[in-house]
């Protein structure tokens, strides 16, 4: 198990970016409420193809918790029951967590699947979970950091309940997010303390415009999340399809979310040039530029062209790369040499 640890660790990260970018799918089809409830849908293990199946009929059989449509309205079975001809409000309580009464397929099974990707990783983690007790002897960080992750998965499969529950509650949503952006940090941390034994040449320069950009770079998500609720709350009040309202009259957090980039381009140029010109060694900067221009043109093309299709997906999942790149150049940051 020890030997095969490290391979763990990288599929725990490679299957968080994978929820990463199912939930951007979700956000970007307006998919959040596909399933009103947690964490069956609409009462089934497996989610119904067609609104058919969920519209109350007579002499069906119905499993407690199942989820039916009647009269434009949601209704939830409070016990295991067969139908008679007439609908009988006494079986049911009408579902009141929030207003969403519809049922859209492609919504439900894009926001199953996100929740699908969740589980498979759940198993995942516990792999990851029973490999580290094996260092506990050896390297007592490895398992402690190991569990602190298993744990704030848990914690996350909470956010996701609660989530539905607040019928998408932007700050609960942002913390959601935020929450995994710490787990990524902290099985990157694993990868690292495994895996990562090259020392790199150290350059005083390079390593302060690092620290810049790092806090350039948190700065920028945290008024991306407030940018990110601004959008929720539009598409709240004027509907998803009208996506050309999503930016209506933005507050100043979206101009300076927007003009911060230059600040960030240009810290980052910088590391770039002092790379290449001192041979640091550092490879992760070039990917750094890569994912930098990658969000500024989808952010230009979600501002200007409102919203093309993958945009706002592709954005989410390079900001969260990106958050992994920078932090783990600043482990290899810490790992130098004099020069």
């Amino acid at each position: 198990m020890k030997t095969r640890f490290p391979k763990i660790v990288q599929i725990s990260i490679l299957s968080l970016y994978i929820i990463f970018l199912a939930g951007s799918v979700v956000r970007m089809t307006g998919s959040g409420m596909g399933c009103p409830d947690w964490p069956k849908c609409f009462g089934y293990y497996i989610p119904p193809t067609s609104e058919e199946q969920i519209t109350w009929k007579p002499n069906t059989t119905y499993k407690k918790g199942f989820i039916i449509i009647k009269d434009e309205a949601l209704f939830v079975a409070e016990n295991d029951l067969n139908t008679s001809s007439e609908f009988n409000a006494r079986n049911w309580a009408k579902y009141t967590k929030h207003d969403y009464n519809k049922f859209n397929k492609y919504h439900t099974w894009t926001e199953y699947i996100n929740r699908l990707t969740s589980v498979l990783a759940g198993f995942v983690f516990l792999f990851l979970i029973y490999g580290a007790t094996k260092f506990w002897k050896e390297n007592k960080t490895i398992t402690i950091l190991s569990f602190a992750a298993f744990f704030l998965m848990l914690f996350e499969a909470w956010l996701g309940k609660t989530v539905v529950d607040t019928n998408l509650t932007p700050t609960i949503i942002t913390i959601h997010m935020v929450v995994g952006l710490i787990i990524i940090a902290i099985l990157l941390k694993l990868k690292f303390i495994l895996s990562d034994k090259k020392t790199y040449n150290y350059n005083s320069t390079f390593n302060k415009l690092l620290i810049v950009s790092v806090i350039f770079s948190l700065v920028q998500i945290a008024m991306g999340t407030q940018v990110r609720q601004f959008i929720d709350e539009q598409v709240k009040l004027f509907g998803f399809e009208n996506k050309n309202y999503s930016l209506l009259n933005p507050s100043f957090k979206f101009y300076f979310h927007r003009s911060f980039t230059i600040a960030i381009l240009l810290v980052n140029l910088g590391m770039f040039y002092i790379n290449q010109i001192k041979k640091l060694g550092y490879k992760l900067v070039n990917w750094i530029i890569f994912l930098l221009f990658l969000e500024t043109i989808t952010g230009i093309l979600m501002y200007y062209a409102e919203f093309p299709l993958g945009t706002q997906a592709i954005h989410l999942l390079a900001g969260a790369i990106l958050f992994g790149l920078q932090f783990y150049l600043w482990l290899q940051s810490r790992r130098t040499v004099s020069c």
